[in-house]
C-alpha cells in the first residue's frame, strides 16, 4: 500500500459505486431545443414525462423551441418604471398642479397659524 491510504479517491460516507448497487436508471429521451441566437440545448427527460414546447437556453437565457428553423421570439421585457412614472400615468399635469397648489396652500396656512 503506497502512502498508507487505502480509500484514496473516494469520500468518507460514499455509497457503493455502480448501477447494480443503485438500481437501473429510468429510460430517458433527449430533446433538442433551439433559440433565436442559434444555440442548441438538449436536456433529457424521462420517457413518461410531459415534454415542454419551450425550454430556456442555457447560453443566453432566451426561450428555445423544438423547431430549429423557427425558434420562438424573445419575450418583451417592460422597462423599469419609477413611482413618478406610475403617478403620471394616473394623473394629468393639470391635476398635479392643482394638488401641488392645494398642498402648498395648506402648508402656508399651517405656518401662518
Amino acid at each position: 500500500m503506497v502512502g498508507g491510504n487505502a480509500i484514496r479517491g473516494t469520500r468518507i460516507g460514499a455509497g457503493p459505486v455502480g448501477e447494480s448497487e443503485r438500481g437501473e436508471s429510468a429510460p430517458r429521451v433527449m430533446v433538442s431545443y433551439y433559440c433565436a441566437n442559434g444555440h442548441e440545448a438538449t436536456p433529457s427527460f424521462a420517457m413518461d414525462a410531459e415534454i415542454p414546447d419551450e425550454w430556456e437556453c442555457q447560453h443566453c437565457g432566451l426561450p428555445a423551441g423544438k423547431d430549429s428553423e423557427n425558434p420562438p421570439e424573445a419575450r418583451r421585457t417592460e422597462p423599469y418604471k419609477s413611482h413618478l412614472a406610475y403617478v403620471k400615468e394616473r394623473r394629468s399635469d393639470e391635476d398635479g398642479e392643482a394638488i401641488l397648489a392645494e398642498a402648498l396652500e395648506r402648508l402656508r396656512a399651517r405656518r401662518g397659524a
